[in-house]
């Protein structure tokens, strides 16, 4: 079973094999987490991912992580669901956005991954769901990953995914 940890911060510069992008569909960049990782990792992230493109929500793809630094070796690209009321079956999506990017890191040999708090940006997913959603599915995921590292950017962030890790 992987540790999971729960860390405020800047995911783009975990020491882990992999880090996870909150992606859209193009998977050429964008706002909040998806730009910030697309600026460190450098132009070449772009045309990876253009390549790769589109991404359904709810599927993961890798590309290499080009400028990131070291230890990090992989971005795993994930497409959340955009929030509707939770009536076209969000929870699902964002959940398998977790279980789909762990296969992807199984797939690549990662050890250790960090995921940002999944469609609570732009996407508007509230953040009290999805961070139950988050803990839930990487604590019940079939996966080789020994380290799950849970990145928030913001405090209140960090304080729901630490209380859902606690129950």
């Amino acid at each position: 079973m992987a540790l999971i940890e729960v860390v405020q911060g800047d995911i783009t510069r975990e020491d882990v094999d992999a880090i996870v992008n909150a992606a859209n569909p193009s998977l050429r960049g964008g706002g909040g987490v998806d730009g910030a990782i697309h600026r460190a990792a450098g132009p070449r992230l772009e045309a990876a991912g253009a390549a790769l493109a589109p991404c359904p929500p709810g599927d993961a793809v890798a590309t290499p992580a080009f400028d990131l630094d070291p230890p990090i070796r992989h971005v795993i690209h994930t497409v959340g669901p955009v929030w509707r009321g939770g009536v076209a079956d969000e929870a699902a999506t964002l959940a398998s956005c977790y279980r789909r990017s762990l296969e992807v890191a199984d797939s690549l040999g990662a050890r250790s991954v960090a995921f940002p708090a999944i469609s609570t940006g732009v996407f508007g997913y509230p953040p009290d769901h999805a961070a139950r959603i988050a803990v839930d599915t990487v604590r019940s995921a079939d996966t080789r990953v020994e380290l799950i590292r849970l990145v928030a950017f913001d405090r209140a962030t960090h304080d729901l995914l630490t209380a859902a890790l606690a129950t």
